[in-house]
């Protein structure tokens, strides 16, 4: 469980990335949370974007995605989300 001071600094982070994923019209599946799951492990942050045509807000995503890999919602606005797991070998240093 991340602080809010932490979920401030990780918001801050992913102001300067772009989406890399896109939930679309056939939500969120297998492969996609794989996918998500790889990235999330080399990045630590990852930043995603729910399509219109996906039947599900970019909350619902979010939650759906933290409860299947076991990561953190930093945020959801709009149809952007923004999701966190700490690595084994860390490289985003969080504040106390």
């Amino acid at each position: 469980m991340i602080t809010s001071k932490q979920r401030s600094y990780l918001r801050g982070l992913a102001n300067r990335i772009q989406p890399i994923f896109q939930v679309g019209k056939n939500g969120v599946e297998e492969t996609f949370l794989k996918q998500v799951k790889d990235a999330l492990r080399k990045r630590e942050i990852v930043k995603l974007k729910v399509l219109n045509n996906s039947g599900i807000t970019a909350r619902e995503a979010s939650d759906i995605l933290c409860e299947e890999i076991n990561c953190e919602g930093v945020q959801a606005i709009g149809n952007v989300v923004v999701l966190y797991k700490r690595a084994k070998e860390p490289k985003i240093e969080l504040p106390k």
